[in-house]
Parts: structure tokens; sequence; C-alpha cells
């Protein structure tokens, strides 16, 4: 990842922020933060991390990245220890869109994973 910043919103470098989760140099002390790095991961292309933070019991076989739209933003709406809310904006055919989800996560072998969603939340 270059040293730019961090597709995550945080305003950090990347390098600095989620790209050392996606490239194996650290660990996500919290759920937000997991959250943060999958949403750049997702902007990256990045399957594979993807797949190991996804939860054993939730995780599909396979993931394909190929036809993924143009993220564009992320913003926090809130958080717990084990939710996240928040909106991504993306553009698929040149349409803008967005995505409010509410996302719980779970520790598994000692790591923060994603468990699911829920689209659109009260």
């Amino acid at each position: 990842m270059v040293n730019a910043l961090c597709p995550c919103g945080s305003g950090k470098l990347s390098n600095a922020c989620c790209g050392q989760l996606i490239f194996g140099e650290a660990l996500a002390g919290t759920a937000e933060q997991l959250m943060r790095s999958r949403y750049c991961a997702y902007v990256l292309g990045e399957e594979g991390y993807l797949l190991k933070t996804w939860h054993s019991s939730t995780r599909p076989a396979t993931l394909s990245l190929s036809d993924s739209p143009q993220w564009r933003g992320l913003k926090i709406i809130g958080s717990t220890e084990s939710t996240v809310e928040f909106i991504a904006r993306y553009k698929v055919n040149g349409k803008a869109e967005k995505m409010h989800e509410k996302s719980r996560f779970i520790r598994e072998d000692g790591e923060w994973r994603y468990l699911d969603g829920e689209l659109n939340p009260n």
C-alpha cells in the first residue's frame, strides 16, 4: 500500500493505519479497527484479508471482488465493543450510492472477526 491517506477516513497514513492490519503487521485491537480495515480491504480488492477476518460460522467459501463498486468514503456513525454502525459511499456505473450497516463482530481464536450485519438499521 502506498504511503497515502488511509481510505478508512482516519486521517492517518495507510502504512500507519489499516495497512498494518491488512498486510499482517498488526492485529485489530477493537471491532471498529477491524471494520475500518475491512472497508480498506474492499477498496484495495484484498479478498484474502476479508475472508481471513470473517467469522468461521458466517464466512463464505469464496469471495470475488472483480465486480466491486468504486468505494468513495466511510463514515462511522457509532460503535460499541462488538458493533459498528457505518455508512459507506460508493459509485456503480457512475451513480452515487450508499450502504448503511450495523455490523456485529466477535472474537475468535483471540482475534476480532466480522460476524454479520444489519442493513439500514433503525
